[in-house]
């Protein structure tokens, strides 16, 4: 087992609304910087767009800081997993995470499994685990559907229990119907605040430790530490008054974030 970041960790970071957006480099030597394991590259289309040759740097690098790489897409299709493969084993990523839904598509349950039966054994035979992330927008019983149709130990669910409150499924549900089937964990916490007049809620992200999902309880039911699965870190922080506010307080929550799940598991 592994604690790092995702992609999630910078997202302002590295968005245009800052001045001088973080790159893969820059958000790979902050992680082991701050003493993570593994960076998990995530929904960052740019990836698609290097060489051959900066691929391997980027390989390299990670290797050399002692940082593990993973991926992430969003979608099913057959082929644009296999592509998501290709650069799977161009960074020696072993995890693979993806979503049902797409930019142009939400497949069925049969459709996803007609999809991933094209390009499972591909995966099975370079050893690198395909992870479905649950979320508000698939029903988790959609994700488990897929997962055990296959029976393979090279595919499997990404927990996520913050997502699915959103559909109305609380975080300890979806752990408990999850659990023998994860093999990537992200860790975010969350919480409920009044709006503004108490006209309804805001549902976003907080420090860890200090918002609704039970983290002890979570790592109790998937125990990453004896069956290997990395933890990675991201994060729902809204926007504040400004890039620079807002950058800061990401850095905080991503600094403090990570020595909360380190102090659990040292």
């Amino acid at each position: 087992m592994a604690i790092g970041l995702s992609t999630y960790a910078f997202f302002w970071r590295h968005s245009d609304r800052v001045p001088a957006p973080m790159g893969l480099d820059a958000m790979l030597e902050n992680t082991a910087e701050l003493g993570g394991q593994v960076f998990q590259i995530c929904d960052y289309v740019g990836i698609e767009r290097l060489s051959v040759d900066n691929l391997e740097k980027l390989r390299q690098r990670a290797e050399s800081l002692g940082v593990v790489l993973e991926l992430g897409t969003r979608g099913l299709k057959a082929d644009h997993l296999g592509r998501y493969l290709r650069l799977a084993q161009a960074l020696d990523a072993k995890i693979l995470r993806s979503m049902f839904n797409s930019p142009d598509s939400r497949p069925t349950i049969a459709e996803a499994q007609q999809q991933l039966a094209h390009v499972l054994p591909d995966f099975e035979r370079s050893e690198v685990a395909l992870c479905i992330e649950t979320y508000e927008q698939v029903p988790t019983a959609d994700n488990l559907a897929v997962v055990k149709h296959f029976n393979s130990p090279w595919l499997g669910i990404c927990l996520d229990p913050a997502n699915c409150v959103a559909a109305l499924e609380t975080p300890k549900e979806v752990i408990s119907s999850t659990a023998p089937y994860v093999l990537n964990l992200h860790v975010k916490d969350f919480a409920f605040s009044r709006r503004d007049g108490w006209v309804g809620f805001t549902f976003a992200g907080c420090p860890m430790g200090e918002g609704l999902l039970d983290y002890d309880a979570m790592i109790a039911a998937v125990k990453p530490e004896t069956r290997g699965i990395n933890q990675i870190i991201e994060h729902w922080l809204p926007w504040q008054e400004n890039a620079d506010a807002t950058c800061a307080m990401e850095d905080a929550w991503t600094r403090h974030n990570l020595e909360f799940l380190l102090s659990r598991h040292s």
